[in-house]
């Protein structure tokens, strides 16, 4: 007799669009999903023979997947918490659950991809696997040649030094910015230390997608050779857990 495919309880979950791996994972600490009629233990691996509940429902079959690019305004909140006034899927507004792939603070603005797909998710967020992020940023004083250099080698935030990046004058004022990591509010804290404040970040590309003409609170659905050269790019993706001062994978 052929044994049954069992897939981890997190991944099970988050095939279905119910939520992401992560959030699955705060589910099942919290007591919330049931396997067969028993309180799920982390790590557990489940089939289709089994009945997963999630507080009590049932989840639905896999849905089509949707991947989203969307132009974040100023002042709305990269989180699923619906109480939370100006969260992005409010902002969105569409018709089925997606979740955001990382994060993009409050004060800043730009692309973000958003999508019912837990299993890219947790690809696409792995520092390790050096997805280029770039950044237009506006400092509050002119830029120098020291700045810039400081910049590029990397400097001590958060316990570690930043990874070596690509910075570029745009003008007096401003300067471009590649990342490969996506320590908290990373930027902001490399410029402080650098003795400057910055006064505007935006968040121009992620890997092979552009923000282009995209106008700021609008979205677009990525089209079919975009999604395939990103599904080429993650592939290979790590899944490794990554330590706790990189959680915050895209926030700037």
């Amino acid at each position: 007799m052929t044994e049954p495919m069992l897939t981890r309880l997190n991944k099970f979950i988050s095939d279905t669009g119910f939520c992401s791996r992560r959030e699955a994972d705060a589910l099942i600490a919290a007591g919330e999903v049931t396997v067969n009629g028993q309180p799920a233990a982390m790590g557990v691996k489940v089939g289709a023979q089994d009945t997963v509940l999630v507080k009590g429902q049932a989840l639905r079959s896999k849905p089509t997947r949707v991947y989203l690019a969307y132009h974040k305004p100023v002042g709305i909140t990269c989180t699923t918490e619906r109480h939370i006034h100006g969260n992005i899927i409010d902002a969105v507004k569409y018709p089925e659950r997606i979740f955001p792939i990382g994060r993009l603070d409050k004060p800043s603005e730009g692309l973000i991809f958003l999508t019912n797909d837990g299993d890219i998710v947790n690809k696409v967020l792995r520092a390790g696997n050096a997805h280029e992020k770039e950044y237009v940023v506006t400092v509050n004083k002119p830029i120098t040649d020291t700045f810039i250099r400081k910049m590029s080698q990397g400097v001590p935030i958060l316990n570690t030094v930043t990874l070596p990046c690509q910075v570029t004058q745009v003008s007096r004022n401003t300067f471009k910015i590649i990342l490969t990591q996506g320590l908290n509010r990373q930027i902001r804290r490399m410029a402080e230390y650098c003795g400057y404040e910055v006064m505007k970040l935006k968040r121009t590309r992620i890997m092979h997608i552009r923000l282009a003409e995209l106008k700021p609170g609008k979205w677009r659905l990525l089209d079919p050779i975009e999604i395939k050269m990103l599904e080429q790019l993650v592939q290979d993706s790590s899944k490794t857990v990554l330590p706790p001062q990189s959680n915050d994978d895209f926030e700037e």
